[in-house]
């Protein structure tokens, strides 16, 4: 029962959340938001209460090389958005994630390795994916089906991949485990309805949240067999959500001081 929970509701309802923040509070916030295990991480723990804390451990070193081809996707598809509509976009994604699928599969890395592979490759997204223009476009309400499609994806991403983990094995279960499907819906859907400078927004965003995502997985790699699956996922969390914490308080766009107090009287809030 509770892997059904885990499976059920957990992974939309954070996809659904982290969604209504950026409709909230703009696409960068949404993109670090979104930057966050919301997904892959509920898959890690339907795999230890399915398979086990070892190999739950496994399956979160192997992550940590799978966030290194999640963020190939995100860089691939924010270099063609200029010049390609968002389907191509996404099928150039996700090719570029599985040829580093299938690179890293071949390879048994540490932990400690894989983290720092992962972090270079935070590093190389942002300085490869084009910026953003300065303004912010008008936002358009969004339709009601937006909400339940996101919500519907998440789900059959963590319903696939829990069912074929027992014969994929710790290591590519890992790999796979941060499969784009959160970041093909962000993307596709705010470049389609908000253009690319707001996809853009996004996915920087995304990327630099993705610090908090390498953490997490790491505390997990090291944690999982001491501590056991309770303790080491709290206490994954709570690295992951300090480290986004400081994400967005040193990524924070400076706003000048005559603009902010303009917005002020305006009774509105400076974009994102």
């Amino acid at each position: 029962m509770t892997q059904l929970l885990v499976k059920l509701l957990l992974a939309p309802s954070f996809v659904v959340g982290a969604s209504l923040i950026a409709r909230r509070f703009g696409s960068r916030v949404g993109g670090l938001v979104a930057g966050l295990p919301v997904v892959a991480g509920p898959i890690l723990l339907a795999y230890a209460l399915a398979h086990g804390k070892g190999f739950a451990a496994g399956a979160a070193g192997g992550t940590l090389l799978g966030l290194v081809s999640l963020i190939a996707f995100t860089v691939v598809y924010g270099r063609l958005a200029g010049r390609l509509a968002w389907a191509p976009c996404m099928l150039a994604g996700w090719l570029a994630f599985a040829a580093g699928t299938a690179i890293f599969s071949a390879f048994s890395i540490p932990a400690g390795v894989a983290l720092v592979l992962a972090g270079l490759a935070i590093l190389a997204g942002l300085a490869l994916l084009p910026r953003p223009s300065a303004a912010a476009p008008a936002l358009e309400a969004l339709p009601g089906w937006d909400l339940p499609l996101r919500a519907a994806c998440a789900l059959a991403l963590v319903l696939t991949l829990t069912a074929i983990a027992g014969w994929l094995g710790p290591q590519l279960s890992g790999l796979l485990a941060p499969f784009p499907i959160i970041a093909t819906v962000l993307a596709t859907f705010t470049h389609g309805q908000r253009g690319v400078d707001e996809m853009l927004r996004l996915v920087r965003g995304m990327v630099s949240g993705f610090v908090a995502f390498a953490l997490f997985f790491f505390t997990l790699a090291v944690s999982l067999r001491g501590l056991g699956t309770g303790p080491a996922f709290a206490l994954a969390t709570a690295v992951a959500l300090l480290a986004q914490a400081l994400t967005f308080a040193l990524t924070r766009p400076r706003v000048p001081v005559g603009l902010a107090s303009r917005d002020a009287g305006l009774g509105g809030a400076p974009s994102s």
